[in-house]
């Protein structure tokens, strides 16, 4: 979870003819499943792509981040006074892996990248038998999981003819080294 701080701010309301201050505000948000599971409810779109989101999406990506009960009390003008230090803080914390599991490159699978919504993550859950308590964790950690779920049960792969003969040599080779023989 991260917990942001929205300092006080002051603003004209032309309407009432008035200034109209807000207070200090704390707000807890979870880059979760649940979050983007709502946001494409809204935008009827796969969150986790490549195209980038306007500001209106961004800000109600936030909204959909926002735990109101962990939150201090707030209406929803506190997120158009986000400060730019807030929303680094909430990119940094997007973008955070949230594990120390890296993954080499010969364990990522080429062809077709496949649309990556927030069904087919909960299709991976149910698959890997992960506990829907875990649609609240941060979404980097779940899908780090489903890929470590997903590389310890897949078949171990096939070696090649040029693999096979470059092991057996190395192996006779250590056995010729350790029993002083020549063949």
């Amino acid at each position: 979870m991260l917990k942001i701080v929205v300092p006080a701010w002051e603003d004209w309301d032309p309407t009432a003819n008035k200034f109209v201050e807000g207070t200090e505000t704390r707000l807890t948000l979870e880059h979760s499943l649940v979050s983007v599971s709502k946001w494409e409810s809204k935008y009827h779109k796969p969150f986790l792509n490549e195209e980038s989101k306007t500001a209106e999406e961004m800000l109600d990506y936030i909204k959909f981040m926002t735990i109101p009960h962990l939150s201090s009390k707030f209406d929803d003008s506190v997120f158009l006074h986000l400060t730019q230090d807030n929303i680094k803080q909430i990119e940094d914390y997007i973008g955070d892996p949230m594990t120390a599991t890296t993954f080499s490159n010969n364990q990522m699978r080429p062809g077709k990248k496949e649309v990556i919504t927030s069904e087919v993550i909960y299709y991976w859950m149910v698959s890997y038998g992960i506990p829907f308590e875990c649609q609240r964790w941060h979404l980097n950690r779940l899908i780090t999981l489903v890929r470590v779920l997903g590389i310890k049960n897949a078949p171990p792969k096939k070696m090649g003819k040029r693999d096979i003969m470059a092991q057996n040599k190395s192996l006779n080779a250590a056995r010729r080294a350790k029993y002083h023989s020549r063949g």
